[in-house]
């Protein structure tokens, strides 16, 4: 590897991306940094997976404590302190937020604290110093979008809701994706009144349409007051302090507590000046790359949410490792297949969805399709008063009948969809899983009983 550079590699933006193509291509014996002007960690660690995840754990607790009564325990919900949750939650975040310096330094990767700006393609300015670097990974990752209305800085984004010391007891959420859906579930089951204003018809318009619908009903059966195709206009503060929203039908709705901004995210690198480097931005700001994560430019990369290709944290990591283990171990084709990538949606229920839809698998295969679906009360929820349903669809084409789609809502969903993933990954037929001796009894097993 070049000393004509200060580095082998740097990474700009200490998110799963930045710090997995790092800390892999030091491994491989590359000198490496990483600049980051926030907690390291990026999105995921800070204001998104991890947080949002232990507020989950704490939505399911408050739905375990009701569903305790119908299995003949005398217990009985005292309140919830939303306060000693948080202060938990950020200790934990904390921890890895220090585990990673600690790991950095161990490692031998130079840590450099403040915004990254580029001077040419080689040359980047952080902190006041320059340096240079024979190859360059941007991995500055998303911020969320809000809107050009008037009063729309009354609201907060999803990182101000992780920023809330005190639960808001009259909740409107603006947005009808993944995080819309885990904010509102999870403020519903601890307790504040939750309204949702979908711009569209539907939730998760880009899922499997057995999925939407059957969250949809759940989350109107919870409570969850849910206003299709409306947007919001203006917001007001009144008087009192609350919040009033108007509507373009004409609807008005007052006292909010808080106005919560669900409505997309959009690419974060402002301030690093790609234009110097001569890296090529696409109409939406992202930065485009082929299969192996290459920029325009030769020796720059790009990797995770700032790419605008499947925005979750484990690709990003299996993408950063990927390009390191390319340009340092002698793995010319080593690339990361952006087919078939699993995700979950920690609403309530939770969703589990790997592969093509329904509606994508005909348009792509046509009457070669064929369907298998199942819905049903789990045997936990068959003793609750709360009746959640779990429903399944597996989408197949051709007479081997190969699975191409698997989708899951239901309790366990989260938990049951990887080792599926896998199966499709690896070209499973529906005989596949029906020669696969079920484990019962569990609601996973309809997955290999399913006719």
């Amino acid at each position: 590897m070049s000393r004509q550079y200060d580095y082998d590699l740097v990474a700009i933006g200490a998110g799963s991306g930045g710090l997995s193509v790092a800390q892999r291509a030091a491994q491989y014996g590359a000198k490496t940094a990483v600049i980051e002007a926030g907690k390291m960690g990026g999105t995921c660690v800070n204001v998104g997976c991890v947080p949002k995840k232990i507020m989950w754990f704490g939505a399911q607790l408050a739905y375990a404590l009701r569903d305790a009564r119908d299995y003949g325990f005398a217990v009985e919900n005292r309140g919830f302190d939303w306060s000693a949750l948080v202060h938990k939650r950020e200790a934990y975040i904390a921890s890895i937020n220090n585990w990673y310096h600690t790991y950095l330094s161990d490692s031998n990767i130079d840590e450099i604290t403040g915004h990254a700006r580029f001077i040419d393609a080689h040359t980047l300015e952080a902190n006041g110093k320059t340096l240079t670097a024979e190859r360059i990974v941007v991995a500055t990752g998303t911020r969320p979008v809000v809107p050009d209305i008037p009063g729309a800085g009354l609201g907060i984004t999803s990182d101000g809701f992780f920023a809330l010391d005190h639960q808001p007891q009259q909740v409107a959420i603006v947005g009808s994706g993944y995080i819309a859906v885990e904010l509102a579930g999870l403020l519903n089951s601890l307790g504040s009144d939750v309204m949702m204003y979908l711009r569209k018809g539907h939730l998760l318009r880009e899922f499997e349409a057995m999925l939407r619908e059957s969250l949809m009903e759940m989350m109107l059966e919870d409570g969850i007051d849910i206003v299709p195709r409306t947007q919001v206009t203006e917001v007001r503060r009144n008087p009192d302090g609350k919040l009033q929203l108007v509507c373009d039908k004409g609807r008005l709705t007052g006292n909010i507590d808080e106005l919560i901004w669900a409505i997309g995210r959009e690419p974060d690198h402002s301030g690093l000046q790609p234009e110097a480097a001569g890296i090529h931005i696409d109409e939406r700001g992202y930065i485009p790359v082929d299969d192996f994560q290459n920029t325009n430019i030769a020796h720059i990369h790009a990797i995770g949410d700032v790419t605008g290709r499947a925005p979750l944290t484990p690709v990003a990591i299996a993408a950063g490792r990927r390009l390191a283990d390319r340009l340092y171990d002698n793995k010319p084709d080593r690339h990361l297949d952006y087919a078939n990538i699993p995700t979950i949606v920690f609403s309530h229920p939770p969703i589990g969805t790997v592969g093509l839809t329904e509606d994508e698998a005909r348009a792509g295969h046509g009457d070669s399709v064929k369907v298998y679906q199942t819905r049903f009360t789990a045997m936990y929820n068959a003793l609750t008063a709360h009746d959640i349903k779990t429903a399944m669809k597996l989408v197949v084409v051709g007479s081997q009948e190969k699975v191409v789609g698997c989708h899951i809502i239901g309790p366990g969903a989260d938990e049951m969809l990887q080792g599926f993933a896998v199966a499709l990954k690896m070209g499973a037929t529906k005989k596949d899983l029906d020669d696969t001796v079920a484990l019962h009894p569990t609601s996973a097993e309809e997955l290999v009983t399913m006719k």
